[in-house]
């Protein structure tokens, strides 16, 4: 119905910004980091959205980009997963190393989620997996996977934001061996952020 939205920034809050288009305010849940790429209010923005319709209420749900709106519809449809579960996990990771964990079976990074316990992530991984390869994928990857998990609650741990571990773990390159190794590489793209 509401597909995609294009305003201003009239009000910011923790979870939602209300976008006013056309002199009409629509709150819009946002995910994590379309939320936290927001500049500040009377900015211009672009979302694509997920009009959620229940018996009492509709919400809007909004993505920068349409992959992760696709995604989001995905989660959705998995029984027991509502829309806020649904953002929370699109927020653990970054949409490829998120679908890439689901693929590789690695429930670890499903069920840093509030409300998402173990049986929960081997349910959505269940349901995922085959759509998005997990048979074909290779050792090496899984491996790496567990590493950047490991990675991100060092990161966390250390007193990074969840947001600045994620963006850490995002530049790690690909095919580098060992949870020591990857950290390492992730406090060094950490320290090339900030100059």
């Amino acid at each position: 119905m509401i597909s995609h939205l294009e305003g201003t920034i009239i009000f910011k809050g923790d979870r939602f910004a209300v976008i006013s288009v056309g002199g009409v305010g629509y709150k819009v849940h946002l995910a994590p980091e379309t939320l936290r790429s927001i500049a500040s209010i009377g900015s211009a923005i672009k979302v694509w959205t997920h009009l959620h319709v229940r018996e009492t209420d509709m919400e809007l749900y909004g993505f920068s980009a349409y992959a992760e709106m696709q995604f989001f519809e995905v989660l959705i449809g998995i029984s027991g997963i509502g829309p806020k579960s649904a953002l929370g996990i699109l927020g653990i990771a970054p949409l490829d190393t998120l679908k890439r964990a689901i693929a590789a079976g690695e429930s670890a990074y499903l069920t840093k989620v509030s409300g998402i316990g173990k049986r929960m992530a081997e349910k959505i991984i269940v349901e995922l997996r085959d759509k998005l390869g997990g048979a074909t994928m290779p050792d090496s990857m899984r491996t790496e996977l567990a590493a950047d998990a490991d990675v991100l609650d060092a990161l966390i741990a250390m007193g990074y934001s969840q947001h600045e571990a994620r963006q850490a773990v995002s530049r790690i390159p690909a095919g580098m061996p060992g949870t020591k190794e990857r950290l390492g590489e992730a406090l060094k793209a950490m320290g090339r952020g900030k100059s």
